[in-house]
């Protein structure tokens, strides 16, 4: 066999020219995909701010504790448990196709709920709403995958990754300026008349676009969503509990673990796989698959806790909380589309190293610094260096992700970063809120002995009790500073726990992310973010 090595195989697409080019509505179908990805994005945060609302009889639903948990967690579960299928069936079928039904079954979703009168009827339509953002998030970076060259593509998936910074971080400011004039119903039905502009939208700018034609995986796509429905769900019940003991946590999370590897063993043996295996052997496409995990259980955990800080602690309203977050989603979406440039230049190593120092420099700080009475700049300037660090660490990620896997294949890459962004924030949120709930348990139960055994279980909790009265009168001011004391040094400790994945995420970009290579000039260029595929001559 030569060892003789030819110019990389082009990608799939009419001609060689095409591909160089992309396509001639490229940008305005970019602009299209980022409005229909905020929608969902934004939907996952602008709830946080209605849960007293809709708690209250009178001017929400009458919603119990349990019940805003799972109006939360039903999106979050069937929107994880059915990502990856989607992806391949928008192989299959057509990304366009995939996204105009997901816009359909989300615009359908947000209606009814906007207009719900139970708590159940509520939790089923977010549900759907779950299965309408899993249907069509795979479409859009797949769909952006096949318009743009090889060259653009890392600067439109910049774009991108802004725009779910962005999107996350107005959530709350939308929400919050919706409840200041309207009924809390305006925080679902604000997504109608997006969905109807980009249904029209994409129908007209977006091409459609398929994968090759290879015999359906039934049972690898039946075997990904029961296994990640049921790991999803024991994570959630993890977060929600504080605790990972009980059947239901480690049955679901088993059940889910059995099942995946199930899943793996069955794409290893079949030829035609929805999913192939053997990426995994590429140490850059693993690498980028385990930071894309890591940073965002760090991050979603953390940032979920930083909520509390800000609204309990602190005292903002939930509008004046998501103007505080404005800074990371605003540094999110300057520096993304920055970031491929930072890396041809300097090498996705380089750029990946200080990137993931800034996020550290968020757990080290929050870790050792804050306080009750840290000045509000310093949350403002950490969020700022937070955004522009995941700006530069997630597009070169996502970028080795998505080039390892063939155009045809672009839904299943597409899909597989998004669940591994879900599930990583999923863990993130039950794993260190496990450490959060158990070390201000443990504070609270020195300092306030007193307390009924319901307002120990979390901050919120006590201050809780304190709103219902549960607590003497007299007694409220002391409860008040345990409560605040407790919840900063158990702040600190989820913090050292989040240091702890940043570093272990360092290690892996220092090891495995590709650095700058001398030329045969003398020079030096970046390495390329992906290994080519060559042909044999």
């Amino acid at each position: 066999m030569s060892e003789t090595r030819s110019a990389p195989v082009p990608e799939t697409g009419p001609t060689a020219t095409e591909d160089d080019l992309g396509h001639p509505r490229r940008w305005a179908i970019l602009s299209v995909l980022v409005v229909s990805l905020i929608v969902v994005v934004l939907d996952n945060t602008v709830l946080n701010v209605a849960m007293k609302t809709l708690a209250d009889p009178t001017e929400g639903v009458g919603a119990a504790q349990s019940d805003l948990a799972w109006m939360i967690n039903s999106y979050t579960l069937v929107f994880a448990g059915l990502l990856f299928a989607s992806g391949v069936i928008g192989d299959r079928i057509g990304r366009k196709r995939m996204l105009l039904a997901g816009l359909v079954v989300f615009g359908v979703a947000s209606l009814l709920s906007a207009y719900s009168t139970t708590p159940d009827q509520l939790i089923w339509y977010r549900a759907l709403m779950g299965a309408g953002a899993a249907i069509m998030m795979p479409s859009t970076l797949s769909l952006l995958r096949n318009v743009f060259s090889s060259k653009e593509f890392p600067k439109a998936l910049g774009i991108w990754t802004g725009a779910v910074g962005i999107g996350g971080a107005i959530g709350p400011i939308v929400g919050g300026v919706l409840l200041d004039h309207f009924w809390w119903g305006s925080v679902f039905l604000i997504n109608v008349p997006i969905v109807v502009f980009g249904i029209i939208a994409v129908a007209v700018l977006a091409p459609e676009s398929k994968g090759g034609k290879t015999r359906a995986d039934f049972l690898g796509m039946a075997l990904s969503m029961i296994g990640l429905v049921s790991l999803t769900y024991g994570i959630i019940e993890a977060g929600d509990a504080g605790s990972w003991a009980g059947v239901e946590v480690w049955g679901t999370i088993a059940l889910g673990v059995i099942v995946l590897v199930g899943f793996v063993l069955w794409e290893r043996r079949i030829p035609h796989a929805s999913l192939d295996m053997k990426l995994f052997k590429s140490t850059r496409f693993s690498a980028s698959s385990a930071i894309i995990t890591l940073t965002f259980f760090g991050m979603m955990g953390l940032m979920f806790f930083m909520t509390f800080y800000l609204q309990l602690l602190k005292g903002y309203s939930p509008l004046e909380t998501g103007l505080l977050f404005l800074p990371f989603g605003a540094s999110m979406l300057v520096f993304a589309p920055m970031s491929n440039t930072l890396v041809q230049r300097f090498g996705a190593k380089a750029v990946g190293i200080v990137a993931m120092l800034l996020v550290i420099t968020n757990f080290a700080v929050t870790a050792f610094v804050f306080e009750a009475d840290t000045p509000v700049w310093v949350v403002i300037v950490l969020f700022a260096i937070t955004g522009a660090g995941m700006a530069n660490l997630m597009p070169p990620a996502m970028n080795t992700l998505m080039s390892s896997v063939p155009k045809e294949k672009a839904g299943v890459g597409s899909a597989l970063a998004n669940t591994l962004r879900q599930v990583g924030g999923a863990l993130g949120v039950a794993v260190l809120g496990t450490i959060m709930a158990q070390s201000y348990q443990g504070e609270i139960a020195d300092t306030a002995p007193g307390l009924p055994d319901a307002a120990r279980e979390s901050y919120a909790s006590t201050y809780g009790a304190l709103e219902s009265g549960l607590v003497p009168t007299e007694a409220a001011g002391q409860v008040v500073q345990a409560a605040d004391a407790a919840f900063i040094s158990a702040l600190h400790t989820t913090a050292l726990a989040a240091v702890a994945v940043g570093v272990v995420g360092l290690v892996v970009i220092a090891g495995f992310f590709p650095g700058k290579r001398r030329r045969e000039d003398g020079g030096e260029r970046a390495e390329p973010a992906s290994e080519p595929e060559y042909v044999e001559v």
